[in-house]
């Protein structure tokens, strides 16, 4: 389409390809809800009003969204491969994704980038990429790649690929880290994304002065303002197992709520089958007494503006056609998307979906030394044993000590005060390399659960009663090629096969959730407390929240950023 011809459209002067009739815009712009007819011509809006055009639609009265966004989100946790998740969040309104792909990043490097970018390609939600920061995340962790300042910076020409993904690494940009200052030097005009859970004052300052302007992390209304008041743009997180806007939309006001988007970072397939993806935030907020008109703008033109998109997130003349057609405004009822000026979506159907095969070019990823689980033990060699101690609802854990159970000399799980044996195995070159620690929170009575998603760097990590189940468990991811496990009796009860990259799976989404009911559901059998016990295992092993970690190289004391030993002195 030429520029002469979207200005004929928009005059009048020949017919448009659509006109959507009868519509209450949801003009995020002005903040007004204006009963017009919308004019589309090639994928985009080319005027307001009465036009002459090939075809008509007829909302009768129905609202016109802009499409939803959602600012940062890792696909491969949604245990789905790009189509796939496309396919499951195309009819709840969303539209475009920022991604992360860090998690397989961490996998494959810039060959899991690459798929990423393949597979997403011509999808009827635009999937944006922010470059991983952090592939290794730490010096404290084995992954299966690591990306310099001058692998991503090949990468930045690519279509679709927008910025620098979240610097986890806040006291390399604190301490002025040569390698990652030239990541966010690289980047230049485009945005650098932040992590920095629970960083305040003058280092805060320091981090915004580096030019990172987003934070995700927030989990308190406190640090939130903090950060807002430094200039941030504040991510509003609600996922599966990160569930902070009921405490974050506090500090929303008319005022500020332009520096506010939404966010979902880690999603399961159960949830965005029963609770939604963008549109379930935005009820919520609603919910929680946010303006309507201003919970639409935080899912829409807060996020394209944040990250530069142009012609995304409003309902006006050059911007693409990506709507949500909603049929009650509190409820977010979408009944019909549009993309591109085409139906992508009707009565919560994705329709005229294609996609091309899920794995193709992804190779075998689970390489473990099976020697280095044999022995599991851990010697008894102090008075106080450091914990894991998981925290309900959050990726942080805490740091607790208490009096180990000692057989025969050694360190062994204790489910009746609901401390268990923890480890993480390298997963990647078959190194060998095995960190051992020990959890509460999990609440196991028997058995084992394990899984090759364990972020960021993905090994695989298994808690558990018995070393002989945790063995066995290991042993099963291995034969799957990844994915997750419950082992009882030396017996594998419940299975999750994730074939791809050892972090997604190549079948429809809800066989997916229905495994992963299927591994909850086991797992609860076994005593397990936790809602869902695969996302707050796969964050036991990320040493860049706080407090308490474990990797395949040992127990990380986050605030430390160091490794420490079992045993308090």
């Amino acid at each position: 389409m030429s520029l002469e011809e979207i200005i004929r459209v928009g005059r009048g002067d020949r017919p448009a390809d659509l006109l959507i009739r009868n519509a209450r815009v949801i003009d995020v712009l002005s903040g007004e809800i204006v009963s017009t007819d919308v004019a589309l011509h090639a994928g985009r809006v080319a005027g307001f009003g009465h036009y002459e055009a090939q075809a008509s639609m007829d909302l009768e009265g129905r609202y016109l969204a802009p499409g939803f966004i959602d600012g940062h989100i890792h696909v491969e946790s949604t245990m789905l491969t790009p189509p796939e998740f496309a396919r499951a969040v195309v009819s709840r309104g969303t539209t475009a994704i920022v991604c992360d792909p860090h998690e397989i990043a961490n996998v494959l490097g810039i060959e899991g980038i690459s798929y990423m970018l393949r597979a997403s390609a011509g999808l009827p939600v635009t999937i944006y990429v922010m470059l991983p920061s952090c592939v290794p995340a730490t010096h404290m962790e084995t992954s299966g790649a690591e990306l310099t300042s001058g692998d991503l910076a090949l990468l930045l020409p690519r279509k679709r690929v927008i910025g620098i993904a979240e610097m986890m690494n806040y006291p390399g940009v604190i301490a002025g880290d040569r390698e990652v200052l030239n990541k966010i030097r690289i980047a230049g005009h485009r945005r650098v994304d932040g992590h920095a859970p629970g960083l305040t004052g003058k280092d805060l300052c320091a981090y915004v002065d580096a030019g990172i302007h987003s934070d995700h992390e927030c989990v308190t209304a406190d640090e939130a303002r903090e950060k807002l008041r430094l200039g941030m743009y504040i991510m509003i997180r609600e996922g599966t197992t990160e569930k902070n806007l009921k405490e974050l939309i506090k500090v929303v006001t008319p005022q500020n709520s332009r520096q506010f988007m939404f966010v979902t970072d880690d999603k399961h397939p159960e949830d965005l089958i029963e609770l939604g993806h963008i549109d379930h935030l935005v009820r919520m907020a609603i919910a929680e007494g946010v303006e309507p008109m201003t919970a639409m703008q935080m899912a829409t033109i807060n996020t394209a503006a944040y990250f530069g998109l142009k012609d995304v997130g409003a309902v006006a003349p050059g911007f693409r056609a990506d709507f949500a057609v909603i049929d009650d405004l509190e409820k977010v009822t979408v009944s019909r998307v549009i993309k591109d000026g085409q139906v992508v979506a009707d009565a919560g159907r994705a329709l005229h979906f294609k996609s091309e095969s899920p794995a193709r070019g992804i190779r075998g990823t689970v390489n473990i030394d099976n020697d280095s689980i044999v022995d599991l033990s851990v010697k008894a060699e102090g008075k106080l044993l450091r914990v894991i101690g998981i925290v309900p609802g959050q990726i942080t854990t805490e740091k607790l000590l208490v009096e180990p159970k000692v057989v025969e000399g050694l360190v062994v799980a204790d489910p009746e005060r609901d401390i268990l044996k923890i480890a993480v195995v390298e997963r990647h070159t078959a190194s060998g390399n095995v960190g051992l620690g020990f959890v509460s929170g999990m609440g196991l009575k028997r058995g084992a659960i394990a899984s090759s998603v364990a972020h960021d760097s993905h090994n695989v990590i298994v808690v558990g009663v018995s070393d002989t189940d945790m063995r066995t468990a290991v042993i099963e991811i291995a034969k799957m090629n990844g994915g997750a496990v419950v082992v009882a009796d030396g017996r594998l009860v419940a299975s999750l096969p994730l074939p791809v990259a050892g972090l997604m799976s190549d079948q429809p989404i809800k066989d997916v959730a229905a495994a992963v009911r299927e591994v909850v559901g086991a797992a609860a059998e076994l005593g397990c407390q936790l809602p869902d016990p695969l996302i707050s295992l796969s964050f036991l092993a990320l040493p860049v929240v706080p407090s308490l970690k474990l990797t395949d190289m040992g127990l990380v004391d986050v605030e430390r950023f160091e490794l420490v030993g079992l045993w308090e002195d």
